[in-house]
């Protein structure tokens, strides 16, 4: 009996279509979803930018004092003093320490812990090197500095002014944060290394994992070495996160503030100045906000042309790939 009974089992109704608006009925939905993010970035961004580059046409002496117009005075000014020029002479030396030299050595070390380690020791010790790398860009910078100034400090008190007073066998007493320009510049430039290493490292193991295997396994049977397997290979791979790295890294540097403020603030004698603590140093101690403000303006615009020309590069390196 129970072998003719026909069960019957209740009919899946059909999926109800998704209900998608018509176009040109809702499309004033769409864009009230815009509405709070273009306020947010209206405030935080665009407007004290705005109200920077008027404040740049003004002379201010702060608080309630009342604003003069002086019409491009302060950006005449800009171009010929010689605290700024020198600001900018020495955003080069930071670009050397925050993008060239971390971007190329972070390229080796990626291409190391993914082509070597990585094949050799197991995915875990590529791992835990990686991890090891990017510590610093996790700790915050003012410990990084002051850990640096315990090991910079002046007459055998630093840790490295101590070994090599141990190398050498005499007291060796170098003043790395305050005597020569050389040193000055050369220490904050070392901190900004250590720190920006990891970064590039990072984002280059993270493109080498879309690589396909067989590329590496397919050139190794044809006999190349390390070094042909990481320019055949490794380089055109990676290409739009070498961008990213670069551009990134670049904008950082324009606007490096922390590692001078902490290590050398600004001197020996402004020599280790650069334009974000000119124009910090200008605002708190200064008698023109409006020059500060011209300093920041001319910065602002330095890093938009960078991004736009690096944009333009990148676009037309795509293109041609394509």
């Amino acid at each position: 009996m129970s072998s003719l009974t026909r069960i019957v089992r209740p009919q899946k109704r059909p999926a109800e279509a998704a209900r998608i608006p018509e176009r040109g009925k809702s499309k004033l939905g769409y864009w009230l979803y815009f509405i709070p993010g273009a306020i947010l970035i209206s405030v935080v961004i665009f407007y004290p930018i705005v109200r920077n580059l008027r404040l740049s046409l003004y002379h201010w002496r702060g608080g309630r004092a009342a604003e003069h117009f002086t019409g491009f005075d302060n950006w005449f000014a800009l171009f010929h003093d010689s605290a700024f020029l020198q600001s900018f002479t020495n955003i080069a030396l930071v670009v050397v320490a925050m993008v060239i030299v971390p971007t190329l050595v972070g390229l080796v070390i990626a291409a190391a812990l993914f082509d070597v380690v990585g094949r050799r020791f197991g995915g875990k010790i590529s791992s835990l090197l990686r991890a090891t790398y990017y510590l610093p860009q996790i700790l915050p910078i003012a410990v990084a500095g002051v850990m640096f100034s315990w090991i910079l400090k002046p007459n055998g008190d630093g840790v490295l002014n101590q070994i090599l007073s141990g190398i050498a066998g005499h007291a060796v007493t170098v003043n790395w944060l305050g005597g020569q320009y050389s040193t000055a510049i050369a220490s904050a430039m070392v901190l900004m290394i250590w720190i920006q290493i990891g970064y590039p490292v990072v984002i280059f193991m993270a493109a080498l994992q879309r690589v396909e295997p067989e590329l590496y396994e397919a050139s190794e049977l044809d006999g190349a070495n390390w070094f042909q397997r990481f320019r055949a290979i490794t380089l055109p791979q990676i290409r739009p996160e070498v961008f990213v790295v670069s551009l990134t890294t670049t904008i950082a540097a324009l606007k490096v503030f922390a590692p001078i403020f902490i290590l050398t603030m600004g001197g020996p004698s402004k020599s280790t100045y650069v334009p974000s603590f000119y124009a910090y140093e200008e605002f708190i101690k200064g008698p023109d906000k409006g020059y500060a403000a011209t300093i920041a303006s001319a910065i602002t615009i330095v890093v938009f042309l960078v991004a736009v020309i690096f944009i333009k590069v990148q676009t037309r390196s795509e293109r041609k790939d394509a």
